[in-house]
């Protein structure tokens, strides 16, 4: 298995400026692929850093996944994706089903020295399509205030501010986007 630090060690070619826009592709891609764990466990890595103000050890991202599972992220419940930019896995997200009308973003993703290519944008525009795949009217989130950057991007991309509509144990901000 590759750690995160060999991952980041690989990644190092890769030094996009803030105002690239390289060509990203986002698709679904099932959760459990290598690709999809490995950003997942990378998205732990730095929400639960950030949050613990220090580096997470491997068992650390290995029981945040299995207390925070990703069931409810495949069809026909919600969905998956991985964003490649310049055909390198370096974004993810995911989608499930609040209700009927309602879906959830979960999981987003961006490799941090992929930030500032529009890889952002691109994730929250496959993920509203998908949404609306799925029969969602509305996408909501929570966040954290320490996340700066998912509040910036969604604040850019047409998601406003709401009162909280879940107790999430680390959420402090609500978001919502009407998909019709």
């Amino acid at each position: 298995m590759t750690t995160h630090s060999e991952h980041l060690t690989h990644l190092t070619h890769l030094t996009p400026t803030p105002s690239a826009r390289a060509s990203w592709t986002v698709s679904p891609e099932p959760f459990t692929t290598g690709d999809a764990t490995r950003l997942r466990r990378a998205y732990y890595a730095e929400v639960a850093g950030r949050y613990w103000k220090r580096e997470v050890t491997e068992t650390e991202i290995d029981q945040g996944l299995v207390d925070f599972p990703d069931d409810g992220l495949e069809p026909p419940t919600g969905q998956f994706v991985v964003g490649r930019l310049e055909g390198e896995a370096l974004a993810c997200g995911g989608v499930r089903m609040l209700d009927a009308k309602t879906a959830e973003l979960t999981r987003v993703y961006v490799d941090g020295r992929a930030r500032g290519t529009g890889g952002g944008a691109a994730l929250l525009r496959c993920l509203e399509a998908e949404s609306r795949a799925l029969g969602a009217e509305r996408v909501r989130l929570d966040t954290r205030s320490d996340l700066v950057e998912a509040r910036a991007l969604y604040a850019r991309n047409g998601y406003y501010e709401i009162p909280a509509y879940n107790s999430g144990p680390y959420a402090e901000h609500w978001f919502e986007k009407r998909l019709v």
